[in-house]
């Protein structure tokens, strides 16, 4: 594998995808520049809030991201890289790129509402209170982990013998960064509102505030001025913030923030196009190990790069790649890598709060299918990192796919003569933008749970100040913040690693179910909708199989006897997934399928 190869290769192929395929679904749905878009005809201050297209990336990109396009690819990399770079550039340009910009669109024309309302007037009521629950709870779940992986990465733990020195200093350092980042993104969002800055002049003073944050915020630890706290603190220090962050205005917090991020993590891709450039020039990654395809059926057990022997500890016992995946190829493949191909949460995302802040139709398609295809680019970056420790990775001396990237990418740049001595610092940048990743879409899933939940709580055709009663009450954008980030704490710090495998399935799930819901729209909309049926097909198929897997492999467990509760409550919920997803699915192809009949007559 020739990193530099494989980066050009699919540089080369996203961006004509974006231009040929993307441009034909703009033409085919109608996307018209003349439309006003939801942000103009709806702005009240808070969640409708046009903005420059520039800052409307960075939020997008900064909360759809997250850590997927680099754990997807790396945990799937046992597989090898021909699988993956053919799904990431496969799914990327037909899958995901079509269903990011869809649901944009959809969401679009329907007054910047979420996919529940577009569900609710495409298919039937019922079929939206099933996705409203289904969507919710999948956003608990990402509440929930990405609190947990933001924590972990502040967290300082007791250090009796100095062995975690040098862990407890670094995400000390990334806590105050991030801090320094919220508090300077309020300020940048006050004294930029309603002010007409040239985009040069914004973009520069960016740039300019990112590198000021990150040199204090590197440096104040070094200073004796430290957050050094545990944990559990960091996650009711978390719950606060995003329960503040998802109900305030979009202008003063989200966008601003989501916009200074977005230039770190720009800057993250451009280091690591740096090293793999430099690493592929001086020849350290021009012959990488990883093979082409290691076959159907993959394990996460460490082995031996160079021999293919499978490794034991002192005991005796298997090591684990902690940093890997496992299973057959189909579904495995698809559930593993999500973001970085294709993913349901980027449809709630594009729906949720991007929709409610473009200032014209015509940006749906650049930051839509452009925001994913760039998503993609990161993808293909991952795997160029694993494939430069593939030696490493293999025997499982990694205890997770973000330690694969930073490392292997903060090697390839200490190849580059002169640059040596910056593996470390670079090590640190990296770790730092992918927690700035977590961080965004963490308060962004915060915000959409509580679309969904107050959307579950409102017929059709009934404003949220119309409700009485109860409903009036659950709908209340406060309460619906506050039981979600609730729930969604208390599962990071009690256990939501026993629900969490079930979480690729049921994203994966969620994607096809946008899918289905943007075709059913389209179709009623009289627009061409047959891109659709691919690859709303191949994911149903792809997840239900997992969810069918899951259950006979969990029930295998139950049969055997001993601690039964984990793979009890991951079967039953498989089994619920799968009943959802196959009523939504005949209740939406029935409608596809009428609707077909009727445009044909």
């Amino acid at each position: 594998m020739n990193a530099l190869l494989i980066l050009l290769v699919a540089a080369v192929v996203l961006v004509i995808g974006y231009i040929f395929y993307g441009g034909w679904l703009a033409k085919q749905w109608g996307v018209d520049p003349k439309n006003p878009t939801p942000a103009h005809e709806l702005e009240d201050g808070v969640d409708y809030v046009p903005a420059p297209p520039y800052v409307v990336l960075g939020h997008h990109f900064s909360s759809i991201a997250g850590a997927g396009p680099i754990n997807g690819p790396i945990q799937a990399a046992v597989f090898g890289w021909v699988p993956v770079l053919l799904w990431v550039l496969i799914g990327g340009i037909f899958f995901g790129a079509m269903h990011d910009f869809g649901s944009l669109f959809a969401s679009l024309r329907h007054k910047g509402q979420t996919l529940a309302v577009v569900v609710a007037e495409n298919i039937d009521n019922t079929a939206k209170k099933l996705f409203c629950i289904f969507a919710y709870l999948t956003l608990l779940l990402v509440v929930a982990a990405f609190a947990s992986i933001v924590a972990n990465t502040f967290a300082v733990v007791p250090d009796l013998d100095g062995a975690k020195a040098a862990t407890n200093l670094a995400n000390q350092q990334t806590a105050m960064i991030s801090v320094i980042f919220i508090g300077v993104a309020v300020v940048y969002g006050i004294l930029t509102r309603g002010r007409n800055i040239p985009g040069p002049v914004n973009i520069a003073s960016a740039i300019v505030l990112i590198v000021i944050m990150v040199a204090i915020g590197y440096n104040l630890p070094l200073m004796g001025i430290s957050l050094s706290l545990d944990y559990n603190t960091w996650m009711i220090i978390l719950g606060v913030y995003i329960l503040i962050a998802s109900v305030a205005p979009v202008w003063i917090l989200l966008q601003p923030r989501d916009y200074l991020s977005s230039y770190l993590l720009y800057g993250m891709i451009l280091l690591a196009v740096i090293g793999i450039v430099g690493a592929s020039l001086t020849g350290a990654a021009t012959n990488l190990q990883i093979p082409a395809f290691t076959g159907f059926v993959a394990t996460n057990a460490a082995f031996d790069a160079s021999t293919g022997q499978a490794l034991v500890d002192q005991a005796g016992k298997a090591i684990t790649n902690k940093a890997a995946a496992s299973g057959f190829l189909f579904p495995a493949l698809f559930i593993t890598i999500a973001c970085g191909a294709i993913s349901g949460f980027h449809s709630l995302v594009a729906s949720g709060t991007t929709s409610k802040q473009l200032d014209r139709e015509a940006e749906a398609q650049p930051i839509g299918y452009g925001g994913m295809l760039i998503e993609c680019l990161l993808a293909v970056i991952s795997l160029c990192a694993v494939g430069f420790v593939w030696s490493k990775y293999a025997a499982g001396g990694y205890a997770s796919p973000t330690a694969v990237f930073a490392d292997g990418l903060s090697q390839m740049l200490a190849c580059i003569p002169g640059l040596a001595d910056v593996q470390g610092l670079a090590y640190a940048l990296l770790i730092l933008a992918v927690s700035a990743f977590c961080l965004t879409s963490l308060d962004t899933a915060t915000r959409l749970a509580r679309y969904m939940f107050q959307e579950l709580w409102t017929p059709v055709d009934v404003k949220h100040e119309d409700l009485t009663g109860v409903r009036k009450v659950m709908a209340n954008p406060y309460v619906a913040t506050i039981i979600t980030v609730v729930i969604g704490v208390f599962l990071g710090m009690t256990g939501y690693t026993i629900i969490w495998p079930l979480f690729g399935a049921a994203n994966q799930l969620l994607a096809a179910l946008a899918l289905l819901a943007v075709c059913a729209w389209l179709g009623n909309a009289g627009r061409n909708n047959k891109m659709f049926f691919v690859p709303m097909g191949f994911m149903l198929a792809a997840t239900l199989t997992s969810l069918g897997i899951t259950f006979y492999q969990k029930t295998l467990l139950i049969m055997k006897g001993g601690d039964i509760f984990a793979p009890a409550v991951q079967a039953l919920l498989a089994v619920l997934l799968f009943v959802l997803a196959v009523v939504l699915a005949v209740k939406g192809v029935k409608t596809i399928v009428a609707t077909a009949k009727r445009n044909a007559a």
